[in-house]
């Protein structure tokens, strides 16, 4: 069991994204759903063991479901188009994401659409010491793996609240989303270095 199975699923549901071939095929997605758990827990381990300061998340608590929520996107098909998981949950938002999609295939971390309190903090740290996020966001090795950070397209049309128009990191502090992104393809994937590239990123 593997990425091929598990890409190999994802085009096959994709092409019978109903629940009645889920239920015939159910017990081969739960063998690759449990393999994916235990490949997320590799990762967990691994993280941990270069971060002091990594929150420690098991593969079954990471792992995101593979039902697209109808209620709030009900044009959605029933089922995702990839297997998804975010480890480093301290606070459920800033975590590291990895995502692998017959579309699209990725890594993540940072914030996005942090809830109101966290974005207060980010935007208070900005305020108090942008000077140094300016210099990382400039980096060469940051440029060349992330290119910027990730939905800084969503912002404030306005300055947020309690900071004027002129200020110094204002086109900053107006972001909604402070997160970056590493996308990569299905070869990257069966790549014999592709988990210490991701853990070095």
């Amino acid at each position: 069991m593997g990425f091929s199975e598990l890409y190999d699923f994802l085009e096959r549901l994709q092409a019978n994204n109903n629940k009645a071939w889920m239920d015939e095929n159910r017990k081969e997605y739960t063998a690759i759903r449990k393999w994916f758990v235990s490949w997320l827990d590799q990762m967990n381990d691994r993280l941990a063991a270069i971060d002091p300061d990594y929150f420690d998340t098991p593969g079954k608590k990471g792992i995101n479901r593979i039902n697209n929520n109808l209620m709030f996107h009900p044009e959605r098909p029933i089922y995702k188009d990839h297997f998804s998981g975010g480890l480093d949950q301290l606070t459920k938002q800033g975590d590291f994401y990895v995502h692998f999609g017959i579309s699209q295939s990725l890594v993540a971390t940072g914030y996005y659409s942090p809830g109101s309190d966290i974005l207060k903090k980010i935007r208070a740290a900005i305020d108090y010491n942008g000077d140094e996020f300016v210099t990382i966001l400039k980096e060469k090795k940051f440029q060349e793996t992330f290119g910027g950070l990730w939905g800084c397209d969503t912002r404030l049309t306005n300055a947020p609240k309690g900071y004027s128009s002129d200020h110094e990191f204002i086109e900053l502090l107006k972001f909604k989303n402070y997160a970056v992104e590493y996308s990569f393809n299905r070869a990257d994937v069966f790549k014999p270095a592709f988990e210490d590239q991701l853990v070095m990123i």
